[in-house]
This record gives structure tokens, C-alpha cells and sequence, in this order.
């Protein structure tokens, strides 16, 4: 049984790894705070941005917090499943040779798997991540390989869309959150990244970070024992099914939007792993802010960075996604009344 001062001794370590993080990527609080929240969630992230905004030196500094191993892997529009798994090659001698690929080269010391611009990747590459993902697990060589304490965390650019392959609806509701990261709008900040030469050397940056206090191989336990002990009421339980009921059918709520017909608006809305990881997420943000049971305001917090990205739109409208799903998100958490 996991004591309220172990839990608190772990929110310390928790909270000190959210300080390192943001004197490394300045101007991405709301940012950072979803991605701990994934990564005591046990949960797998969506990135997207533009180029340069920081992602990958975000998901560096988290790798170097959490101790463990790190992999990433480029997506290109000829990488295959394979590659993943292993590599081939010539040695000195001229011999072929197979090893481990960023997969299998770690083993079970693998804690954060960065795919970067998977979009650019076909969807077979996508097939085999997913079964990483759901299963932490991978068939290769005549043996089933175990990776128990990955994480995956892939990125989408959202500027180039050249031979690039659109994640299908069962790839994104795989991730636990899609988590947006935009260039700060503070002038101090953007002034601050511009002339302050601590940030234009990237590893030095990171290695300014202290020793991790957070051993990635008892995250999955961490996780376990957080979510246990932070209890919903049941008014809480029937206001996060009205969240959930109100992204599929928000007509049902009496949610209009400007300029749509409303029947016409969804082709489906929130799936029940999704419901799930939106609970998932808000009982480590009440841990978070050291509390036992969950309020509103912890729903409320994640209930975009969970749900955004698993409502369809209907073809009629999906031109309009940027504008239309995050209207809806705000629709729904001022319609719904709170207990």
C-alpha cells in the first residue's frame, strides 16, 4: 500500500522535474505541465508545431529527467517497418551484418521513443508504432522482445504537407494527449531565446539539468498508485459522462456554432479509450496539485489536450478543423454545468 508521504515525496520530485524543464524550454508551461502529466499517466503524445518551436530539445530535456534510455528515429517517406527493428550492414571484412535497430538496441532500458515527423512515415511504419504502443512489445528474430517503460512521443510538422501520410483516426486516438507547441508570444521570452546565448547551444542546455530523481522503471508503479488514490465523487463521474456524451452528439446540449449545421458537424466524436485517458489525465493533475480527490477544474484542464484530437468531422466541415474543433471543445465546457 502506497503511503500519502510516499505519494508527496514523489509529487516533489515531480514538481522539480517541471522546474528543470521549463529553465530549458522557456515560454511552454501549459506544455511542459500536459507532458508530465503524460508521463506520470503513462500515456503516449502527439506533438505538433512548427519548425524550430522547441520540440525536439522538450522531449530531450524530459528523456534526460527521467534517466533510462533515449531513441528517435527520422520519418521519411521510404522508411519501413523494418527499419525499426534492425539494420543491415557491411563490416570490415565485407560481411553482412543485422543489429538491433532503435526498437531493440536498448532492451527493456528503453524509456522515451521519439519519432520524429511521423506524418512523413507510410502507414505500414504506423501499424507496427501502434502495436509498440497498445502492447509495449515487439515480434522480431523468432522471439517476442518486452519493452515494459517505453514511452512514445512522435511529432507532426504542421506546416509541410509534401509526401507526407495523415494519421488515420485509429493512430491518433492511440496517443494519450496531442499537445500543440506554438512559438511564445511574451516579447521578453522571444528577446530572451534571440540573444541569450545559454540557448543556443542545446546540449549544453540539457546538461545543465541535475541527475534525474525520477527512475523511469518505477513510473508504471508511480502511475498505478497516483490513480488509485485520487477518488471521484458521484456528481463528478455524471458530469465527466456529459463531457463525454456531448462530444459525439453536443446537440443533445443544446451546443450551437456559428455558421454549421449541427447534425451535419461529426462523424463520430470521443472514443471510450479516450473518456478513460481524460480521466487518466485529470487525477495526476489533482495529484499534481496535491489533492485526493478530483474537482472540475482538473477535467476541465485536460479535457482539449485529451479529446481534441479524436473528433471526426464530417467531410463538409474538416476544412475547417482548426477553427471548428476548438470552438466546440470551449462550447462544451460552458455548457455543460459543473457540479
Amino acid at each position: 500500500m502506497t503511503s500519502k508521504q510516499t505519494l508527496s515525496d514523489w509529487r516533489a520530485s515531480a514538481l522539480q522535474l517541471e522546474q528543470q524543464i521549463n529553465r530549458v524550454v522557456v515560454g511552454q508551461q501549459a506544455a511542459v505541465r500536459n507532458l508530465l502529466i503524460a508521463v506520470f499517466a503513462r500515456g503516449h503524445v502527439l506533438l505538433e508545431g512548427q519548425v524550430g518551436v522547441g520540440k525536439t530539445t522538450l522531449l530531450r530535456a524530459v528523456a534526460h529527467g527521467l534517466g533510462g534510455q533515449y531513441q528517435r528515429i527520422e520519418g521519411t517517406i521510404d522508411l519501413m517497418p523494418a527499419d525499426l527493428i534492425y539494420y543491415t550492414y557491411l563490416n570490415s571484412d565485407g560481411r553482412p551484418c543485422v543489429d538491433p535497430g532503435p526498437l531493440l538496441k536498448q532492451g527493456e532500458q528503453l524509456s522515451v521513443f521519439f519519432f520524429n515527423e511521423i506524418n512523413r512515415a507510410r502507414p505500414q511504419v504506423h501499424s507496427l508504432l501502434l502495436r509498440v504502443m497498445a502492447e509495449r512489445s515487439i515480434g522480431a528474430f523468432n522471439r517476442e522482445y518486452r519493452m515494459p517503460h517505453i514511452q512514445v512521443f512522435a511529432d507532426r510538422n504542421r506546416v509541410e504537407k509534401e509526401e507526407t501520410f495523415e494519421l488515420p483516426a485509429a493512430a491518433r486516438d492511440r496517443f494519450f494527449m496531442e499537445i500543440t507547441i506554438d512559438t511564445p508570444r511574451d516579447d521578453a521570452v522571444l528577446d530572451d531565446l534571440m540573444f541569450n546565448p545559454r540557448y543556443h547551444d542545446v546540449d549544453a542546455l540539457i546538461g545543465e539539468m541535475a541527475a534525474s530523481q525520477i527512475p523511469y522503471y518505477q513510473l508504471n508503479d508511480w502511475a498505478a498508485a497516483i490513480q488509485q488514490s485520487i477518488q471521484p465523487t458521484a456528481a463528478l463521474r455524471k458530469y465527466a459522462l456529459d463531457l463525454w456524451k456531448a462530444s459525439a452528439d453536443p446537440r443533445a446540449f443544446g451546443i450551437k456554432l456559428n455558421d454549421v449545421e449541427m447534425d451535419q458537424l461529426l462523424q463520430a466524436g470521443a472514443s471510450p479509450r479516450g473518456i478513460g485517458y481524460m480521466i487518466r489525465a485529470a487525477k495526476v493533475r489533482a495529484w499534481l496539485e496535491n489533492r485526493d480527490s478530483l474537482l472540475p477544474e482538473d477535467l476541465q484542464a485536460v479535457y482539449a489536450v485529451t479529446m481534441s484530437h479524436r473528433i471526426f468531422l464530417n467531410p463538409m466541415y474538416s476544412y475547417r478543423k482548426d477553427e471548428l474543433i476548438p470552438a466546440l471543445i470551449d462550447s462544451i465546457l460552458n455548457h455543460i454545468a459543473a457540479p
